[in-house]
């Protein structure tokens, strides 16, 4: 029974500190008990694709690289698995927006690049980042295996299936979405309750745990809506943060349960591959 923890944080603009405090985080969700720790999409800077400024790519770093060889050293001596989120530098003009996963040996198992690149005013993320092309992946860990998905491919019922079908029991899900300041007053109750109702169809339609982590705090006009959340393969919800506060969020998660309810609730054996043929279009077929 893995006890997950997720890292919830407000951002702050030096990459040093928002590293270093992660690590703190990391250490005390460690010493609580926490076998798989996970951190907020983008977690080493703040949510700087509000605006198109080249200036940025400067933030991005190598992946695998020198942050990644120190949170494996990190995972190995706390004896976690680790999930982080942050801006690859593939080459000069090519970026991604980048999940990796430690195992508890400080093994690097690999990346996931962000498939779904959202575009809308204050999420200017197609500048920024190219299509992941890596596809959807499951990582065996120590305490389970885990798929990785960012943010906007939280809405896409699809991705959460692709990886779910390669084994993943838990799905993670790094994110930074918030208000703006003319929205939130009619749209912002809707618009959080869609996002969390998606993920929670996910977890019921895979038969597995879903873990959704965000950030809190003001970045410019942007008001991050917090409410990182671990939902059940019922879609229950078994635990949730604070909507403005920072927290490091656990619970623990039943694999042998889930074992179970798959047995009885067999969404993988019934489904007709046969008939999906018209998935694979734009629209119609």
């Amino acid at each position: 029974m893995p006890k997950v923890a997720l890292i919830q944080m407000a951002s702050n603009p030096s990459q040093a500190i928002n590293i270093s405090r992660t690590e703190q985080s990391i250490r005390e969700a460690a010493a609580n008990g926490a076998q798989i720790i996970c951190t907020q999409e983008l977690f080493t800077t703040p949510y700087f694709c509000k605006t198109e400024n080249c200036k940025e790519f400067n933030t991005a770093v190598p992946v695998p690289g020198y942050l990644t060889d120190a949170q494996c050293q990190l995972a190995k001596e706390l004896g976690i698995v680790l999930v982080a989120s942050g801006f690859e530098k593939r080459a000069t003009g090519l970026y991604h927006n980048t999940a990796w996963v430690i195992d508890a040996d400080g093994t690097f198992l690999g990346k996931y690049r962000k498939m779904h690149i959202p575009q809308d005013p204050g999420f200017e993320e197609k500048f920024y980042f190219t299509p992941g092309d890596l596809g959807y992946k499951a990582f065996k860990t120590r305490f389970g295996t885990i798929g990785v998905l960012i943010c906007w491919d939280q809405w896409f019922p699809e991705a959460a299936r692709l990886t779910a079908l390669q084994g993943a029991e838990i799905l993670f899900y790094p994110t930074a979405i918030g208000w703006l300041p003319d929205e939130k007053p009619i749209l912002g109750e809707p618009q959080h309750c869609a996002w969390e109702t998606v993920q929670r169809g996910h977890a019921v339609a895979n038969g597995c745990y879903v873990c959704a982590i965000n950030r809190v705090g003001c970045e410019e006009d942007t008001e991050f809506w917090g409410q990182s959340f671990v939902s059940d393969f019922y879609g229950q919800v078994i635990a949730r943060a604070s909507v403005s506060q920072e927290m490091i969020l656990y619970a623990d998660l039943d694999l042998n349960a889930l074992e179970d309810h798959r047995r009885i609730w067999p969404f993988f054996r019934d489904r007709r591959i046969d008939t999906y043929n018209g998935i694979t279009q734009r629209w119609g077929y």
